[in-house]
């Protein structure tokens, strides 16, 4: 985003009528479920500047990190870190990295000094035998990532670690990768998709109270009925849905976290959505729980 529309962007930015539920939070999530696993979340993530500013979606996660219960490490696939194959993080000390431009220098010095987690890094590489998994020593936190745990996990003293994304796999492999990941909720292991449902950075509508695109509304009403349904098949095959997919997502790096936190549901797991609204136009801050 070039500073300009940045200012303009941040100019227009308020408190949104989205229907938090945040009350309902503590009831969802109040204890691990019977079999002790733990909740998979996924999280529309948006603008960075709703990491620091005053906002429905920032006061949702802040919510969110009281009621969840304490994980043993954090996993997190987040949009922006795409790769060709499959990669974890492995280092102790992961950066924060700040992978934008033309933002305040507020934004920048934001740290998630958070310790990271090599031996349940290790622990994914062993479990997933369909696909050989690389161990990284570069990548850090994204913002993917750390604006969003900034606000649930302040305290930045649970260890986290990344999975990246394989840009170049189709949406069924995504999907079939997070079943190998099942056994981790059992381990301790908080798993976070952090994207957004909706993404269309090209249509944004800039003016105040901005109202959805009608193709926005379709394509999130489809994912939640999908979720809802617990019908899985519409949402991978989303590219047959046409138009109404390729506007909500040009392309679909925000999209493939969902699929990941799909494919970890459980037949048992109750949902619940947060932050349900389309901010801008074109940017679903849909976010759910699975517990």
């Amino acid at each position: 985003m070039h500073r300009k529309d940045f200012l303009k962007y941040i100019s227009l930015l308020f408190v949104a009528g989205c229907d938090m539920n945040i009350k309902e939070f503590g009831k969802v999530l109040e204890s691990k479920s019977e079999s002790g696993k733990m909740p998979v979340v996924f999280v529309g993530h948006g603008n960075p500047m709703f990491a620091i500013t005053h906002n429905p979606y920032r006061t949702a996660w802040m919510e969110l990190g009281k009621n969840l219960p304490t994980p043993k490490a954090i996993l997190c696939i987040s949009a922006h870190w795409l790769t060709k194959g499959t990669a974890v993080t492995m280092v102790d000390k992961p950066k924060t990295i700040h992978d934008f431009g033309g933002f305040p220098d507020e934004l920048f010095k934001q740290q998630y000094p958070a310790p990271g987690s090599p031996e349940y890094a290790k622990t994914v590489i062993n479990t997933i035998q369909s696909t050989k998994v690389l161990e990284d020593y570069e990548w850090g936190f994204d913002h993917g990532t750390w604006s969003v745990l900034l606000n649930m996990f302040p305290k930045a003293d649970i260890p986290v670690f990344q999975m990246s994304i394989d840009y170049y796999k189709p949406t069924q492999y995504h999907f079939d990768l997070a079943k190998e990941l099942l056994s981790l909720r059992s381990k301790g292991v908080l798993i976070i998709g952090s994207g957004n449902v909706v993404h269309n950075l090209r249509q944004v509508r800039w003016e105040e109270n901005a109202k959805p695109f009608d193709w926005a509304i379709e394509f999130d009403t489809i994912v939640k009925k999908s979720i809802e349904d617990n019908n899985p098949k519409p949402l991978i095959d989303y590219q047959k849905l046409g138009q109404i997919a390729n506007l909500a997502h040009p392309t679909n790096e925000h999209y493939l976290p969902l699929l990941y936190t799909l494919g970890l549901r459980e037949a048992s797991d109750k949902f619940h959505f947060f932050n349900d609204s389309i901010d801008m136009g074109s940017m679903s801050m849909r976010s759910l729980i699975f517990s």
